[in-house]
């Protein structure tokens, strides 16, 4: 039954400094193979696992968070992804923002309505919104194009083109706007193209268009027109509203629709930028958040760390359990029979060999430290997929570990002796494990789809090195667990996960915080 270590003794015992090199070297193997499987398979996913995790930075302030992106912006090669991409988001969530701009660059307008320009089929969808009998208003570009041509009767009304056999005039149109619905708006536009070129700068035209509804027409074409405006002619207006959007929106959206998009090493001058600016909180040397690992280290080693360092330690720190499935892919055999070779001979310390293993990361340097931690707490990570497989097992492993629970279900709380108490639940209790979910088997017949979301639950299939699919963990039993205060329920596919993350804590905050 393996050891959790989730204590940090008084003091240390008789060493077996064997068993400690022998450790060592476990972890050096195991090192050399997560880089492997992050080299042959999963490069890609593995930044976008880092990318995930940045997006959880919160020690940022929203001045730094708009300069650090209008750095980005600047760097090479970013006009053509990571601002094509801003502009998407700007235009989807703050269309108002561009439409503002938009309204006020008429011959943008003109060029994207002339039919040799584009796609006929524009000019419908923008002008062709009159209101039919009943309704009061036209809609959209209709209600620009029937104003203007009431304003400017005497001048352009003779470019209207009728469907009928003949024209309908002001007066009557005046009466019974829906009369509008007879105006073939294809011809209509395109003289006014070619003869009333004051419609494409007038306020008729600007008022439907500053609700930047127009953009959801062909939003690539203004993409790269507001690219030619922000780096050809260098828009102040333009890049106001860019650096408007910087600051008002979440740094985790921000991170999650750009850093994605980032080749290796703008990604990696983007981290170091954002360890300048970032200022862990007393917070963060408790480990209350997610990302506090990585907010402290590139707070302080920013300029030391590669891309190659980042990647690997988010793997075994915060990505673990992806880690794991991405491992168990049918195309990762060789490291998967490599890391199974390891599990199996792996030696057992006890508390002081432990202790004297973690004595030694605190002479270290932060990262090498965070590293060696992190593998240690994916190798547990591994032996408990590959042991919890039971409600028994799980039990078993609790008390070997001195672990109180509470069976979910029953609310019997079982001491590390094995015993058990009956208690009450209390109504927070009651409520808490009504909540709890319960997860299902998944058929595993068909490959699973590597780049699942990173929130997606290994719910399934835990084990090492098996991809005939027989070997399922037990989904039955969940429990409540002394580790956390009782305050969550773990199931089965969960523990592993837990029971490691809880081991990480411990020991990186005994071992870099102390």
């Amino acid at each position: 039954m393996v050891r959790l270590f989730l204590h940090v003794p008084t003091e240390g015992g008789s060493v077996n400094t064997d068993a400690v090199e022998a450790r060592k070297s476990l972890l050096n193997n195991v090192e050399s193979i997560i880089n492997s499987i992050i080299k042959s398979a999963g490069r890609y996913e593995t930044r976008l696992w880092l990318c995930s995790t940045v997006s959880s930075v919160h020690s940022l302030s929203r001045q730094d968070q708009r300069n650090l992106f209008l750095d980005l912006l600047e760097m090479k090669n970013s006009r053509r992804d990571v601002a094509a991409r801003l502009l998407r988001m700007i235009f989807d969530k703050k269309p108002k923002m561009a439409g503002s701009i938009l309204a006020k660059k008429g011959h943008i307008l003109e060029e994207f309505f002339r039919v040799s320009a584009g796609n006929p089929k524009r000019i419908i969808q923008w002008f062709g919104h009159f209101a039919v009998t009943g309704e009061s208003t036209h809609k959209k570009g209709a209600k620009a194009l029937s104003q203007f041509a009431f304003v400017n009767r005497d001048m352009c009304w003779e470019e209207l083109e009728w469907k009928g056999k003949h024209g309908q005039s002001p007066a009557v149109v005046a009466t019974k706007p829906h009369y509008f619905r007879d105006l073939d708006v294809l011809k209509t536009v395109e003289n006014f193209l070619e003869y009333v070129p004051d419609f494409w700068s007038s306020d008729e035209l600007a008022d439907s268009i500053k609700d930047g509804e127009i953009l959801q027409i062909d939003a690539g074409y203004f993409v790269d027109q507001f690219l030619y405006l922000m780096y050809e002619d260098n828009s102040k207006d333009a890049w106001c509203v860019v650096e408007d959007f910087l600051i008002d929106e979440q740094f985790s959206s921000l991170s999650q629709h750009l850093l994605i998009h980032l080749d290796e090493q703008r990604l990696l001058d983007f981290l170091k930028s954002l360890g300048k600016l970032i200022s862990p909180t007393s917070q963060c040397k408790e480990l209350a958040f997610p990302c506090c690992w990585l907010e402290v280290l590139l707070s302080r080693h920013c300029d030391h760390l590669s891309l190659d360092d980042l990647v690997l330690l988010n793997c075994v720190i915060a990505k673990g359990r992806q880690l794991w499935r991405l491992m168990n892919d049918e195309e990762q055999q060789e490291e998967q029979e490599q890391v199974g070779e390891i599990l199996k001979g792996i030696n057992h310390l006890t508390v002081s060999d432990h202790f004297a293993l973690m004595k030694e990361l605190v002479e270290r340097e932060f990262p090498d430290a965070l590293k060696w931690i992190g593998i240690q707490s994916w190798v547990i990570f591994c032996v408990l997929s590959k042991e919890c497989r039971s409600g028994y097992s799980c039990e078993s492993l609790f008390s070997h570990n001195k672990i109180e629970f509470r069976k979910a279900e029953d609310y019997t709380l079982v001491q590390n002796d094995g015993c058990s108490i009956k208690h009450l639940p209390d109504t927070d209790y009651v409520a808490l494990a009504g909540s709890s979910q319960k997860r299902r088997k998944r058929n595993r017949s068909t490959k699973r789809h590597r780049y699942d979301s990173d929130d997606d639950k290994l719910d399934d299939l835990l084990e090492l090195g098996s991809s005939n699919g027989k070997n399922y963990v037990e989904s039955r039993g969940s429990w409540h667990l002394s580790t956390d205060g009782f305050s969550a329920s773990w199931d089965i596919a969960d523990i592993p996960d837990h029971l490691s993350t809880c081991y990480l804590k411990i020991w990186v905050k005994w071992a870099c915080f102390r």
